[in-house]
């Protein structure tokens, strides 16, 4: 008979506990099928929480990726590495495209403000 594992409560170890199973984007699980194995239950709030976990536990050097189309897992290798840390910078290229339209600001006069510089033709088209 196999016992039932006790519920959990969020929090960076229990997240990453289950994370370090989870290697590579084949193994990846969604932020509501990870909330529901740790807590037995589903919740916005909860998903939200996960959220918040997993960018401070990136902040803290974790190679935690996520894809809509993989869920959470940890990068197997380099390329994994590249490929999260690709579409997280789409990401932030869509909420800065955001930014210049709604400040009326020209996306390289942005790029200056925040001290970046602007990207490529061939990184503008990889992100569109």
């Amino acid at each position: 008979m196999q016992l039932a594992l006790l519920p959990q409560e969020l929090s960076p170890d229990s997240v990453l506990s289950v994370l370090q199973g989870r290697r590579g984007a084949a193994n990846g699980i969604t932020a509501r099928n990870l909330v529901q194995m740790l807590t037995t239950r589903i919740s916005q709030a909860d998903e939200r929480k996960l959220r918040q976990i997993i960018e401070k536990l990136r902040r803290d050097g974790h190679p935690i990726c996520a894809h809509p189309a993989f869920g959470y897992h940890l990068a197997a290798d380099p390329t994994e590495l590249d490929r999260a840390c690709t579409f997280l910078v789409g990401r932030a290229m869509t909420s800065l495209q955001q930014v210049s339209a709604m400040k009326r600001i020209a996306m390289p006069d942005l790029y200056g403000q925040l001290g970046l510089q602007a990207p490529t033709k061939d990184e503008e088209q990889d992100h569109e």
